[in-house]
């Protein structure tokens, strides 16, 4: 594994560094929400867009800069360290955008990618249900064909970002008759379209992450199916193999927690006993060797990634390490901040560690439950046994 930047890598995160500091100001702080400051976050990527900073590793034919993942990754990390957020439109970056690129049409890729890009247009992936979460291809929205296109009906729930979003990918059932990965498709729905309705979940951030959406009969035309009538599953696959890494990212970030929490113990150790000093610093000290093992597995991922590799389980050991990690660090915050430690907060800007360890929840089932990473890490990278369903049968999953 190697830690160092390579001369060339160097100089490109020296001059992403330098942009990053000349246009500071045309960039809104990560620490406010993007729920209270859309249009900031929105013109936030359009800027970085037009600086090089968005798009880096996309083909130049889907507005992209033709770049190495790893130039991306450089990109991030030094938006990271600035306090700049990455991309309001992060899921139709990281996991609709590259599903139109493998699996959209030519007419598709013209009209939505650029846009994409730049936030113009903000993105949602609409794929589970009440009942069809880790199961996804449980989903029961359908799809009715009509002359002209389809008619969409049904509700998905979870949804991030729903309620500021133009467009979003929908998996749907166009075929009941067939078994249920095979009569699936992917739509791409007008998320202003008569017809859809979304109601924001407010969580216990105090803040709607994420949303449910109800389809009454909305209609998308023949153009709006994003690959082929029931070639939905593959669609799916691909938007799903883009979403561990774009939830887990590339694990270089996770000590940012610890790093704050050395602040906080230095400032409040004094205000306990000599035994809770002792707890709080082993409980510390775990935090600690977590993210640091969350940062190595960033490393190999990033090392993997220079070498010509492409990302492999990294992703999902990361985003089950990770939230873990935000879950335990923000407890030990509160534990150090005392009885105000969970009075109101209107976000991460004003009591960061009540916010981390009310938004920890959501973040353990982003991308898929512990659960979930467990199944894919045990059964596709160590080779166990599949799981068996209560019926006998081998369980499938997301």
């Amino acid at each position: 594994m190697d830690l160092d930047d390579t001369p060339e890598e160097a100089s490109y995160r020296a001059q992403v560094r330098s942009i990053i500091k000349e246009h500071a100001a045309e960039f809104v702080d990560a620490a406010v929400s993007p729920s209270t400051h859309t249009l900031e976050y929105q013109a936030t990527q359009r800027a970085l867009y037009d600086l090089g900073l968005v798009g880096v590793s996309w083909p130049t034919e889907a507005g992209g800069r033709a770049g190495s993942r790893l130039e991306q990754i450089i990109v991030d990390q030094e938006l990271e360290r600035a306090g700049i957020p990455r991309h309001i439109n992060w899921i139709g970056i990281g996991m609709c955008g590259p599903a139109l690129i493998v699996h959209g049409s030519p007419a598709q890729k013209e009209r939505y990618l650029r846009p994409l890009l730049r936030a113009d247009e903000l993105w949602c992936q609409l794929f589970s249900e009440p009942a069809a979460g880790s199961d996804l291809a449980g989903v029961t929205t359908r799809a009715e064909k009509v002359e002209g296109g389809w008619l969409i009906s049904g509700q998905k729930v979870w949804t991030t970002g729903a309620q500021w979003c133009d467009f979003g990918l929908l998996l749907a059932r166009t075929d009941a008759s067939l078994p249920k990965h095979k009569g699936l498709s992917m739509f791409i729905v007008d998320m202003h379209a008569d017809g859809v309705e979304v109601r924001p979940l407010r969580d216990m951030t105090g803040i709607a992450h994420f949303n449910e959406v109800f389809f009454d009969d909305v209609h998308v035309p023949d153009t709006g199916i994003v690959g082929a009538v029931g070639d939905g599953w593959a669609v799916a696959l691909t938007m799903l193999m883009n979403e561990r890494f774009t939830v887990a990212g590339d694990g270089t970030t996770y000590g940012a927690g610890p790093d704050a929490l050395v602040r906080q113990l230095a400032s409040k150790i004094t205000d306990f006993s000599e035994t809770q000093q002792s707890l709080l610093r082993d409980e510390f000290a775990a935090c600690w060797i977590e993210a640091l093992a969350c940062r190595m597995t960033g490393n190999r991922l990033v090392t993997s990634i220079a070498q010509g590799g492409r990302p492999g389980p990294e992703g999902s050991v990361a985003k089950l390490s990770a939230a873990k990690l935000l879950r335990r660090s923000a407890n030990l915050g509160l534990a150090l901040e005392g009885d105000t430690s969970m009075f109101e907060t209107d976000g991460v800007a004003t009591r960061p560690w009540a916010y981390a360890a009310t938004v920890a929840p959501g973040i353990a089932l982003a991308g898929g439950t512990a659960e979930i990473m467990k199944n894919i890490l045990g059964e596709r990278v160590l080779g166990l046994p599949t799981e068996a369903s209560p019926a006998g049968g081998p369980k499938s999953g997301r």
